[in-house]
């Protein structure tokens, strides 16, 4: 648990089971999204309607940002992507064995889930410079801006940090709790554990969501 298959692309060292189960997830969630707007109609249909549904929950919860209509093609493929990422944890994908690693959920690979927050560290960046510009971090020459300058610089490398971290820790130790669950105790027993990890992995998946969206919207507010 928690090794990987370590492989490499001329000298760049990859986790080769992250990066199969990463694409497995990133198709899944391109398909059933072409899928469930595919036809599109005035009177939906029910794949139509579970869609319109989806994005009413984003646009809720972007309802409060600037702008907010512009940041749900990020919003939603963040917590789609790791939604889907972390409920492959749950699938039993241990079976197919490996001479290294194993596969499992692609968010138990801290690399993975610091790529994620990287990626929205450079977006609500983007907007906020686009926004205020250097006043986004820079609040002019005195010692409360030179303050404000440190706290913002120190902001820019914890919040991705506490993302990265609390996605993989939560993870990686559910995973671990439902194999020593299983490898102790008859197989049905641990199915309350992985009904609960189901509930994590969504939970998760909004709590990153969420963060994200806390970020862009002080990002893009007026008052900073």
């Amino acid at each position: 648990m928690g090794e990987h298959w370590v492989g490499y692309i001329g000298n760049l060292q990859v986790h080769w089971d992250t990066l199969i189960t990463m694409w497995v997830a990133m198709l899944f969630v391109i398909i059933a999204s072409l899928l469930l707007t595919r036809k599109l109609s005035v009177i939906p249909g029910k794949a139509q309607a579970f869609a319109e549904s989806m994005l009413k929950f984003f646009m809720g919860n972007l309802s409060s940002v600037k702008d907010g209509k512009k940041h749900i093609p990020i919003v939603a493929s963040l917590f789609l992507f790791i939604l889907v990422a972390n409920l492959m944890g749950q699938l039993p994908l241990k079976l197919i064995h490996l001479k290294e690693g194993e596969f499992a959920s692609p968010t138990n690979d801290i690399n993975l889930t610091a790529a994620l927050a990287v990626i929205v560290l450079i977006y609500y960046l983007y907007y906020g410079f686009k926004e205020k510009g250097i006043h986004a971090i820079w609040h002019g020459f005195s010692v409360s801006g030179i303050i404000m300058l440190f706290v913002e610089l120190l902001e820019m490398i914890t919040r991705p940090l506490s993302l990265a971290v609390r996605l993989f820790a939560n993870i990686l130790a559910g995973e671990i709790l439902v194999m020593v669950m299983i490898s102790m105790f008859a197989i049905a027993l641990p199915i309350p554990f992985m009904l609960f990890e189901i509930f994590v992995a969504f939970l998760q998946a909004f709590v990153f969501m969420m963060l994200s969206v806390a970020y862009i919207s002080t990002a893009v507010s007026e008052e900073h």
